[in-house]
């Protein structure tokens, strides 16, 4: 990412071309100048950025309700740049500043102390490497780390203690948690995977007390939590969060500690022309860690 006073009158930027299906294009369009309080940025590499803190009435989010990441050049509001320290290259600020925000903020909401145990559902994906990592590296958290069979070496290499097939049947699973966590549960499940089941199960893993943490969004039809009975969240004490964006000093911390070295990402480097199948490897789950897109290439 660079700040640039001269700029091409238009730039490559990737669009929806289908509208409800997973297809898009790169176009041409033209590069927008920036007003009072903005500066034009010119992206390198990019996962995605969100534009103002989580909960702000006046919010806006690129890519949802203005022009989002996927192109060469935005303007931005000045006051929400970030610094990038040195040693930390923009293929790896990227996702930091996406992925690695999104996943601090999470595990600020988790109730636990160091040498405590959290469950991570969907260790293994773009969210969930990273949460497995800042849990286990920066916070001290014993982790339970579950994905898809594939993902194991992943989850592993992350920081989790433990892993755990997501195949596992639903009963089995819940009693391996329970014997790892001396027949009490986790203090603490972040769910990071898109499913309707992992945020159900998510609750059976929890001990008295425990903290569900929501991260991961289910698509298709709107889906309550089949496990969220009033009595027994009552009688355990259990809390349930969502996260879904960090603030500014969330991305100074994540992007500091990449920079220690304390985390690191894994990511593999696509062109702009390949986002729609990048988005079809994500939908499936196929994708380990995170897609940077070159924009410049």
């Amino acid at each position: 990412m660079a700040i640039v006073t001269n700029a091409p009158s238009s730039h490559q930027a990737a669009v929806y071309d289908k509208p409800g299906e997973l297809s898009t294009k790169v176009v041409d369009i033209e590069t927008p100048s920036p007003s009072a309080g903005e500066v034009l940025v010119k992206l390198q590499q990019v996962y995605c950025i969100a534009g103002e803190d989580g909960l702000c009435a006046k919010q806006s989010v690129s890519g949802m309700f203005n022009p989002g990441t996927f192109q060469q050049y935005l303007t931005v509001p000045a006051r929400y740049l970030t610094p990038i320290p040195e040693g930390v290259s923009s293929e790896v600020a990227a996702p930091m500043l996406c992925a690695g925000l999104t996943s601090y903020a999470a595990l600020r909401k988790v109730t636990a102390s160091p040498g405590d145990w959290v469950v991570v559902s969907g260790a293994g994906g773009g969210l969930g490497h990273l949460v497995t990592q800042i849990a286990a590296r920066a916070f001290g958290y014993r982790v339970i780390g579950i994905d898809q069979a594939s993902k194991e070496d992943v989850v592993k290499e992350s920081g989790a203690e433990v892993f755990v097939d997501a195949a596992t049947p639903g009963e089995e699973l819940v009693s391996q948690v329970k014997k790892l966590t001396d027949n009490l549960g986790a203090n603490a499940v972040v769910v990071c995977a898109s499913s309707n089941a992992a945020y159900s199960q998510g609750l059976e893993l929890l001990r008295p007390g425990g903290t569900l943490v929501g991260v991961g969004m289910p698509g298709g039809k709107p889906v309550a939590i089949a496990s969220a009975m009033p009595g027994p969240i009552v009688q355990k004490q259990l809390k349930i969060a969502g996260s879904i964006l960090g603030n500014r000093q969330d991305a100074i911390d994540v992007l500091n500690l990449a920079a220690r070295g304390v985390i690191t990402v894994h990511y593999q480097t696509r062109r702009l022309s390949e986002l729609t199948e990048v988005f079809r490897e994500m939908e499936s789950g196929r994708l380990a860690g995170r897609a940077v897109l070159d924009l410049q290439s």
